[in-house]
């Protein structure tokens, strides 16, 4: 929100509302939080079944199983705090004085 000011100052000029502003900055944090879910359950994956075919081949009752439920929970708690953390700065971009805001650097 600090380095995004004068954006956001210009925004309010156009006339996007306070509500507008909120919901701009929770949805942004939702998507990045989500994001980074994503990456890192594929990257998990990925390295699981990597290392997984290392030990397969000398043991051969493994077998790769992936828990789904888990991974949806894992991806609903990410989303779930990128909103939370988003609500402080969502509440401090919406209070931006407009005009201070624009004239920022």
């Amino acid at each position: 929100v600090f380095e995004r000011s004068q954006e956001i100052g210009m925004l309010r000029a156009i006339g996007l509302d306070r509500k507008g502003i909120k919901r701009m900055v929770r949805l942004e944090s939702l998507v990045i939080s989500l994001f980074g879910g994503v990456l890192g359950i594929g990257l998990g994956v990925f390295f699981g079944w990597a290392a997984g075919e290392l030990v397969g081949s000398r043991m051969s009752t493994y077998e790769l199983v992936l828990p789904w439920a888990r991974m949806a929970l894992f991806l609903l708690l990410a989303g779930t705090v990128g909103v939370l953390a988003a609500l402080w700065p969502a509440r401090r971009a919406s209070r931006l004085n407009m005009l201070t805001a624009i004239k920022s650097e």
